[in-house]
């Protein structure tokens, strides 16, 4: 039974919240959560995965929707509709548990959305490699090339983040128009090619069954939580959204672009020889080679059109770990220093420049001592990792959370979140192994694992030094 005391607790710090958010400028409405959706949600790298399962990778990517992504909007749809607050998930793991576990799971989010940012840099590399040619194939492996870009992307975006969501917007939005002129390239590609006579044969779509293995099963298991994640991130957002209950729950996308955007990818290029970083752009270039110089040249336009997505997405991860130290010093476990707003754009301002310094050392920390494509590997599944760590909450949120408040999830949405949450931990348990040669295994492996423990160690400490200090004050 629910005390009367504890609902009310709840009412009062979500108030407290409310009120916090309400110095926010409400810049984002339906038309602009939709494209965030696409260009976070709808990527390449992920379809490079997908291929390496061949004719089968149709019925997979069917079972991962099925299995996650539609669990994940369920859950999310559910949650924001409850407490549609900014920080999001933070917020939803805070009142459902409490406050270590929704610390914690802010924080794995701050350290997926440091991971991904890290291989920014490597992706718009591969991207400018392939959309200039062979005589730039050296980008990627410079990690001169590679620091000196990832300075300039975060120093954009910096600015961009002081700015605010009211400039920030219109680089998601115009990430989002590139991605689709991108994809739709990619998808429009083979069947040109066939139509023409340059590709001996095209099936987009083949329903053939999969081989049960533990390789396919860790393949689907990154398609689901890596490919497919994502539609509970613009929820950190709520307080600077009209309408966010309403609006974030109807920015659901379907999936549809990974299948044939994965169809395009295996049509032109062998499993053996699929680049890891930019497989859309290796198609597009590979594909359009064979229409002699238009075609390449129509090809170097699409890639840089794709780099344009990955800076999108860099925005948006940006904006996003931006918030979460801010709303963590709402709470007094992080300094209220994290808590300071430019005066006329209402940012977080010292919450940015901190995350783009911390964003910068581990981008240039990641490339030390492995290749391109390793390291590329190695943030990709520590990234998956913190990821699954705040999906395991997300979905115990509705099945054991909640108790301090009148509402109860629905049995169907506790059994779709169990679903979610089983192939969750079929993720975390198979991230340690990579799907490509790499120095070694084991001490790919034990990376993954020191870097996942450490860092929420870390969390932890950090955590208990911010509430002693509550106890201080």
């Amino acid at each position: 039974m629910i005390g009367d005391s504890s609902t009310a607790s709840f009412e009062r710090e979500e108030q407290r919240v409310a009120a916090k958010s309400a110095v926010f400028k409400k810049e984002l409405g339906l038309r602009d959560l939709v494209p965030m959706q696409i260009v976070f949600v709808v990527g390449g790298s992920w379809v490079r995965t997908a291929a390496k399962l061949g004719s089968s990778q149709t019925v997979y990517w069917l079972l991962a929707i099925l299995l996650f992504y539609l669990p994940v909007a369920a859950v999310v749809v559910f949650l924001n509709r409850l407490m549609p607050l900014e920080g999001g998930l933070y917020q939803w793991a805070k009142f459902g548990f409490n406050e270590f576990t929704g610390f914690m799971v802010a924080w794995n989010l701050w350290l997926l959305g440091i991971s991904v940012m890290a291989a920014t840099g490597l992706v718009v590399a591969t991207n400018l490699s392939y959309a200039l040619g062979p005589a730039a194939a050296w980008l990627p492996a410079s990690r001169v090339f590679v620091g000196a870009l990832n300075g300039a992307l975060i120093a954009g975006l910096i600015l961009v983040t002081i700015r605010g969501l009211s400039l920030g917007k219109w680089v998601h939005n115009a990430g989002a128009i590139l991605l689709l002129i991108t994809y739709g390239a990619l998808i429009a590609l083979p069947f040109i090619a066939r139509a023409a006579g340059k590709l001996p044969s095209y099936h987009p779509i083949d329903l053939a069954l999969p081989a049960a293995s533990l390789f396919s099963l860790n393949i689907f298991s990154k398609m689901a939580l890596g490919a497919l994640s994502g539609f509970e991130y613009v929820a950190i957002l709520a307080g600077e959204t009209r309408s966010p209950a309403k609006n974030i729950g109807r920015s659901v996308i379907i999936a549809l672009m990974f299948i044939l955007g994965t169809s395009s990818v295996m049509a032109f290029i062998g499993f053996d020889d699929l680049d890891l970083i930019g497989p859309v752009p290796q198609a597009l270039r590979a594909g359009a080679n064979a229409f002699g110089v238009a075609g390449s040249s129509i090809a170097a336009l699409a890639i840089l059109m794709l780099a344009g997505r990955s800076i999108a997405v860099l925005s948006i991860y940006f904006t996003g770990n931006t918030r979460l130290p801010m709303v963590a010093g709402w709470d007094r476990i992080l300094p209220a220093w994290f808590t300071k707003l430019q005066p006329r754009y209402k940012t977080p301002v010292n919450s940015i420049f901190f995350v783009g310094i911390v964003t910068l050392v581990f981008a240039i920390g990641s490339l030390l001592d492995v290749g391109a494509q390793e390291a590329f590997q190695l943030i990709d599944n520590a990234a998956v990792v913190f990821y699954a760590l705040a999906y395991l909450v997300l979905f115990a949120i509705p099945i054991c959370g909640l108790r301090r408040l009148k509402s109860r999830a629905p049995l169907w949405l506790r059994l779709a979140a169990g679903i979610g949450l089983l192939v969750t931990l079929i993720s975390i348990v198979l991230s340690v192994v990579p799907i490509i040669p790499v120095q070694s295994q084991l001490w790919f492996a034990l990376k993954i694992i020191l870097v996942t423990l450490a860092a929420n160690l870390i969390g932890a400490i950090i955590f208990s030094a911010g509430k002693k200090r509550q106890q201080r004050n």
